[in-house]
């Protein structure tokens, strides 16, 4: 899911909103889900993802691992 970082950022801060109405003991709704104090630990985890997301899109690296290839040589 390939995300633009001003998403990235939406979600964050929703996911962020949504940690601080369930501290207070309240259900929180985003979009169709309505999460309520048991699902803290989904919420907090989604908070994380979206964090390392967009500050992977700020320092200009893509989302994912990077991978080479070495091609031994017999000189």
């Amino acid at each position: 899911m390939a995300l633009s970082l001003d998403e990235a950022q939406q979600l964050r801060a929703d996911y962020y909103a949504a940690l601080r109405a369930i501290s207070t003991g309240k259900s929180y709704t985003i979009g169709t889900r309505t999460l309520t104090r048991a699902d803290e630990k989904f919420i907090a985890e989604k908070f994380a993802e979206y964090d390392r997301i967009v500050t992977a899109l700020e320092c200009g690296r893509s989302d994912g691992i990077s991978a080479f290839r070495i091609m031994p040589r017999d000189l």
